[in-house]
């Protein structure tokens, strides 16, 4: 004899299975963010925990945009295990790491309030996410930190502004070079019926963003070659070609900086900083903007396309309706004389 749950059995462990998947998603997404955090730190620049690129802003953000705001507590675990190593005290590492949160969370809903969609498919997301989600939402991170670090004596008052601008343009482009890759990954499928021409201009593409970043790296002070690459990987591939390889040349900047090689050498660090962020926010505005406005040209392309074939579908129909034969004139009324009973 079979028994049947009862349905508040059922609902509890839909419940549970819902709980668990959540947990699974938070742990996930603070592994990920401290993960990316070690990785920013290897390329520190003010006091050991202020880098040119944070990466786990870009984490964060894709993933509520992705997941929605119930992962929020997975950035907050993330960012607090990451401070907690740095100090300078609790309280400290509390309010830096609630800054870490909120700064992602305020870019997210800028960007829902701004109707952002995860494709980026259109220029306006590329504009929202540039300006709200990365510019706007991350002052809140680079404020409370940069604040934090000035009250609790770490960094002296006149070294505010400095660290501060470290600070905002590392998250910021974090956002602007992480972000656009997964969410683009997200959507990312194998492409149908591609000729073999196309394939050999993609792997030339990842050739030619490698040759420059060891350029890049190089004694010699040629980091705009990196635009080039930028464009002919915006035209060809569209956003899905042009964010992967802004992320890599602004990492290949990056690298040449912390090693003081190119046209990083011979400067201090303000100098540096201001060199190297004005460039990755070139790099990060050229790919998302040329990207974006390539895709929307192709999807408009599209919808013509369609347009067009369907009107020519209806054309033909109605050029087919018109080649009916028709009856003779005053034929129908002979006819039903004929057929009249005498």
């Amino acid at each position: 004899m079979s028994m049947r749950r009862s349905p508040m059995a059922v609902a509890r462990r839909a419940r549970v299975r819902r709980g668990g998947s959540l947990a699974l998603e938070i742990c996930a997404v603070a592994a990920l963010y401290y993960g990316s955090a070690e990785l920013g730190l290897l390329q520190q620049q003010v006091r050991g925990q202020v880098t040119p690129l944070w990466p786990p802003s870009g984490i964060a953000l894709a993933a509520l945009l992705l997941r929605g705001p119930r992962v929020w507590p997975g950035i907050a675990l993330g960012a607090f295990l990451v401070n907690i190593a740095l100090g300078p005290s609790f309280l400290a590492v509390l309010a830096i790491a609630a800054g870490n949160t909120l700064a992602p969370v305020c870019s997210y809903a800028l960007l829902r309030r701004a109707g952002f969609r995860s494709g980026m498919n259109r220029l306006r997301d590329a504009l929202a996410l540039i300006f709200l989600g990365a510019f706007t939402g991350m002052l809140v991170s680079a404020t409370v930190g940069t604040g934090t670090l000035v009250l609790t004596g770490v960094l002296d008052a006149g070294e505010f502004w400095a660290t501060w601008s470290v600070w905002w343009t590392g998250d910021a482009v974090g956002v602007l070079a992480v972000t656009p890759v997964l969410l683009l990954l997200r959507s990312a499928r194998r492409p149908q019926g591609a000729p073999l021409s196309r394939w050999v201009e993609g792997i030339l593409l990842v050739a030619g963003t490698i040759c420059v970043g060891f350029v890049e790296t190089s004694a010699t002070p040629l980091l705009f070659l990196g635009f080039p690459l930028l464009v002919w990987a915006a035209f060809r591939f569209g956003l899905a070609g042009a964010a992967p390889c802004a992320l890599a040349v602004s990492t290949f900047a990056i690298i040449a900086a912390a090693q003081n090689t190119g046209p990083f050498a011979g400067h201090d660090l303000f100098t540096n900083m201001i060199t190297l962020q004005a460039f990755n926010g070139s790099v990060s505005l050229t790919a998302l903007l040329l990207g974006a406005a390539v895709n929307e040209r192709a999807q408009t392309e599209r919808e013509i396309a369609l347009a067009c074939g369907q009107l020519a579908e209806m054309v033909t129909k109605i050029a087919a309706s018109d080649r009916r034969p028709a009856l003779p004139a005053g034929g129908g009324e002979r006819e039903a004389r004929d057929t009249a009973p005498k």
